[in-house]
């Protein structure tokens, strides 16, 4: 009895202290699903070769003749360690508390950039003492990193050859020869507790090409997708399954996984392997988490608890050919020509992954920002079908799912004939723009999951790229202006085009402010990629990098007269960061213009049709306290934000190296 009485009063105390909050109750463990495996490695075999007989085309198989495969910042924070640490701005990012890698990151004091194959460390704070401590030569070709406490972790990519036995094989017709190498994706871990030594303390090779990651805490997801290798090894067997190395566990190439233990998801869309992978940046020595599957891997989104990766499969047949054993499960779910996007749902906790299962939606997606997590819902933007200057049957639709992954709600068939150009999801609202002709931004009322409805529209010239959200009610769109052609039923692109949205009124949202910049021609690389965005509304800064075309007055006029089938390109005429005063009060003010080209530079003069400045082309910006970094490859330049003058100039190369591997 007095046990038992010590019992009670012990889980009324634990219960007491989780209702207090003292105590934080452990996560619910998702379902997940088990994954269905291959029985042999012939099997694996036999799938990849059926998709490509019944495609007619090569769906990652390599098929030409002895020949190598080939591959190809918004929010702001304080630094609560060092009172001394102004405020800073971070990765422009698409979910809250999940990280995404770029080429630049900063922690307040320290800027992390990759430039030139090189790992380059600085001190950025304060300005006027700003100096390079480091620059580690990481022997590969690096594209992003991620940065955790004293860890920084690099991917990237590199190519490796095979052994020469490896690559003999007598090839009957018909037969595939064996591949000479690959491309590696690599994953570098480095101790930068030294700034002045950064020390590469750990070194991961798979087989295949980085697709994309997300960092959670201190743990890093990401996903590679490699294609099926056709080697010959010492035994005689086949090689199909991709190697990777741990320099952890000793720097041997060996398979990823035995053949029995891939999986596949259903339905097959048999393109490549793709490896789910999670490593914790608190441990140079924490084990790599991994599954591999048979499948296609195009796209990621993920949440602080969930990863979705987004495949798009175009039949071409009725039906997938059926292989061996997975006949139930290796066919098509659609057919008639269409296009289908599956999403794979995976639960994330605390580096552990979980297969949920699989969600269909019709049509294709664009980016990133067409999918959306939301009070248990996953949503999706889709285009269907495909859109040109002599018309086109699409349609653009959004579709919701439960937890259940089951379609909860639907809203299709928006703007037919043109296609999305760009998606965001905002709580309850969603923001879509599609385009011809005229950019329509529509208001998608999506608070009733089953019920999505479409609240108002806008119709302007122009379309837009990129939205990215100033409040609740308050967007800004950047992407292209146009003109309608005289020559046809669609439009010519022009110069840049940025504007602020104001959809306050859901029925009646209005354009409130636009910025033109330069003529056909112009880019940034804001447009293709939204971490080259930065915007903070506290300081009412926005900063985009501009490749600037113009073209002259008489050459406008020439195509106003009719003088020319089409607008002219202009010519470049400046390569740098645009920053504006953004305010809802006095819209875009330009503050004035930064390049990293000297006086003496003579690259845009000398430029065609495309331009090149050697490693002197402004990517990123960000800000520290009331300073502002520009990054090229070959610089960072560091400027007042009062008046835009210049505090300090770090050189980082003389020129741009020759970044890609042997056969990128």
């Amino acid at each position: 009895m007095e046990k038992s009485l010590k019992i009670v009063l012990v889980l009324f105390l634990v219960s007491s202290l989780f209702i207090a909050g003292c105590i934080t109750p452990p996560e619910p463990v998702k379902q997940t699903k088990e994954i269905p495996k291959f029985s042999s490695c012939t099997e694996i075999k036999n799938t990849f070769e059926a998709a490509q007989n019944n495609y007619g085309r090569s769906y990652g198989i390599m098929d030409m003749i002895g020949a190598p495969m080939m591959s190809e910042s918004g929010t702001a924070k304080s630094d609560s360690s060092s009172s001394a640490t102004p405020r800073y701005s971070e990765t422009n990012i698409q979910v809250e508390g999940v990280d995404e890698a770029d080429i630049v990151k900063t922690d307040g004091k320290y800027i992390y950039v990759i430039s030139n194959k090189n790992l380059i460390i600085a001190e950025a704070f304060p300005a006027e003492t700003a100096q390079i401590l480091s620059k580690t030569d990481l022997e590969f070709n690096p594209t992003e990193i991620f940065i955790h406490k004293d860890v920084v972790l690099v991917f990237g990519q590199s190519y490796r050859e095979y052994e020469k036995q490896n690559a003999e094989k007598s090839i009957a017709p018909g037969e595939y020869y064996p591949y000479y190498g690959s491309n590696l994706a690599v994953i570098k871990m480095i101790d930068i507790s030294s700034k002045e030594n950064p020390e590469i303390k750990r070194t991961v090779e798979f087989e295949g090409s980085y697709l994309n990651s997300r960092k959670i805490n201190e743990n890093v997801y990401f996903v590679i997708n490699s294609y099926p290798n056709y080697r010959v090894l010492e035994d005689g067997g086949d090689g199909i399954v991709p190697l990777y190395s741990d320099s952890d566990k000793g720097d041997e190439f060996k398979e990823i996984s035995r053949c029995t233990d891939i999986g596949y998801l259903p339905p097959i869309n048999p393109e490549s392997f793709v490896t789910l992978a999670s490593i914790s940046m608190n441990n140079f020595n924490s084990e790599i988490e991994k599954e591999t599957v048979v499948g296609s891997a195009q796209n990621l989104y993920a949440s602080q608890e969930n990863l979705y990766i987004a495949q798009t499969q175009y039949n071409y047949t009725d039906y997938i050919p059926i292989v061996s054993e997975v006949v139930d499960v290796v066919k098509s779910v659609i057919s008639n020509n269409t296009e289908q996007t599956s999403v794979h749902k995976f639960s994330l906790q605390n580096g552990k992954i979980g297969y949920l299962g699989v969600m269909q939606a019709p049509g294709r997606i664009l980016n990133q920002f067409s999918m959306d997590e939301f009070e248990g819902n996953f949503r999706i933007a889709t285009t269907a079908g495909n859109a040109s200057r002599m018309g086109g049957n699409t349609s653009n639709n959004i579709y919701i799912f439960g937890e259940d992954l089951e379609i909860k709600g639907k809203l299709e068939d928006l703007a037919p004939g043109e296609q999305i150009y760009s998606a965001r999801f905002m709580g309850k609202k969603g923001y879509l723009v599609t385009f011809k002709k005229i950019d329509p931004l529509f208001v998608i009322d999506l608070s009733n999951a089953e019920n999505p409805k479409v609240l108002g529209k806008l119709k302007i010239p122009g379309y837009s790229d990129y939205l990215h959200p100033i409040d609740e009610t308050h967007l800004i769109g950047i992407g292209k202006d146009t003109i309608e052609a005289k020559e046809g039923d669609f439009a010519w692109y022009q110069g840049i085009k940025i504007a602020v949205f104001d959809v306050s009124d859901v029925e009646h949202p209005k354009e409130m402010y636009k910025e033109i910049i330069g003529d056909r021609g112009t880019e940034s690389y804001a447009l293709q990629d939204h971490k080259a965005f930065l915007f903070d509304k506290e300081k009412n800064l926005l900063v985009i990098p501009v490749q600037l075309a113009e073209i002259s007055d008489e050459q406008r006029e020439a195509y106003e007269r009719g003088d020319r089938w089409g607008p002219m390109y202009g010519d470049f005429t400046f390569q740098g960061a645009y920053v504006y005063n953004l305010s809802l009060e006095n819209g875009f003010q330009l503050q004035g213009r930064i390049t990293h080209l000297d006086e003496d530079d003579d690259s845009l003069e000398k430029s065609g049709y495309y331009y090149s400045g050697g490693g002197t082309e402004v990517k990123r910006s960000l800000f520290i306290g009331d300073v502002l970094y520009t990054i090229s490859n070959n610089k960072i330049l560091a400027n007042s934000l009062e008046d835009l003058s210049l505090i300090k100039t770090l050189v980082m190369a003389e020129k741009e190296e020759n970044n890609y591997p042997k056969y990128y």
